[in-house]
């Protein structure tokens, strides 16, 4: 029985191309070429020969701008790349592919996935990134900006599963939520995306959520329930303060001995004071021309 063979790293590193600046060998291109010409018809066998090598010479140039390079193949070897600018030269058998190395913008588009709590949700994210790698991009992955496209989209759905979209009693107090977090969020999403660009060659600049809401047919209901939360949260503390406000009237009046209260008394002046500081709406004072207990 034979035992299958170790699995070989085939990915391939960059390294830097045998180039030169193309401006000296543009005018050895035409010299040779000129030279070749005066010497064709009295010497063609040393003319024609001086022609080909000024035109090979011409062929082996190419032209960089600031921020690109090129990977060098030759023969479907790569022998290295050049990050130089301005006129260039190199092997003109080899095929020059050419990279840009400028930081780009991926705005993913609006995906529809759920949270942690099931709930769905729409979301999306801004990526900068640019190739760090040129043979990795080229070489390791089929089409590098494809590559990103798709695996930005499926980091972008995974990470809406790790996070609840917002905080609810199913979350813990404290535990980091996709509206509430964003910069934790955001950090993870950077980390997520710069793992899966890895072999790709590419190094993720920054990534930060651009679009987050529930999807149609919940955001209705998900706002009431917010409008709710919201509600009883500030009448907790209008009840909170009320309740304080009145222990101290309660507490100056008995200190002062401005009225001495017994328990119905005492109880019937908390309800007021309690209706007066928790309504809504604005209360219609009562006179009494008698007492309490008539």
């Amino acid at each position: 029985m034979s035992t299958p063979s170790p699995s070989r790293d085939t990915t391939v590193r960059e390294s830097a191309a045998r180039s030169l600046n193309g401006y000296p060998m543009v005018a050895l291109g035409l010299a040779l070429i000129a030279i070749g010409a005066s010497l064709v018809r009295g010497a063609p066998l040393l003319g024609a020969p001086l022609i080909v090598a000024g035109v090979l010479t011409l062929a082996g140039l190419y032209m960089l701008n600031p921020n690109q390079a090129a990977a060098l193949t030759l023969f479907g070897a790569y022998i290295g790349s050049d990050r130089g600018t301005g006129l260039r030269w190199a092997n003109p058998l080899a095929v020059k592919k050419r990279v840009s190395l400028r930081d780009r913008n991926l705005n993913a588009p609006v995906l529809k996935v759920n949270d942690q709590r099931g709930n769905p949700i729409e979301i999306s994210a801004v990526v900068v990134w640019r190739v760090r790698d040129t043979v990795q991009a080229l070489f390791q992955v089929d089409d590098y900006e494809a590559y990103v496209r798709v695996q930005a989209e499926a980091a972008i759905r995974h990470l809406a599963t790790c996070y609840a979209y917002d905080e609810a009693d199913e979350v813990a107090v404290g535990a980091v939520t996709l509206r509430g977090g964003q910069d934790v969020v955001a950090q993870a999403l950077r980390a997520e995306l710069q793992a899966r660009f890895a072999d790709a060659g590419v190094d993720v600049l920054d990534a930060k959520i651009s679009h987050l809401a529930y999807a149609p047919e919940i955001a209705q209901v998900m706002l009431r329930r917010q409008q709710a939360e919201a509600i009883i949260s500030a009448r907790s503390k209008i009840v909170q303060g009320a309740v304080e406000m009145v222990e101290s009237a309660l507490k100056g009046l008995s200190e002062r001995e401005i009225v001495v209260l017994d328990d119905e008394r005492r109880a019937a002046m908390v309800s007021n004071l309690l209706v007066v500081l928790c309504s809504d709406r604005e209360t219609q004072p009562v006179v009494n021309t008698g007492s309490l207990y008539t």
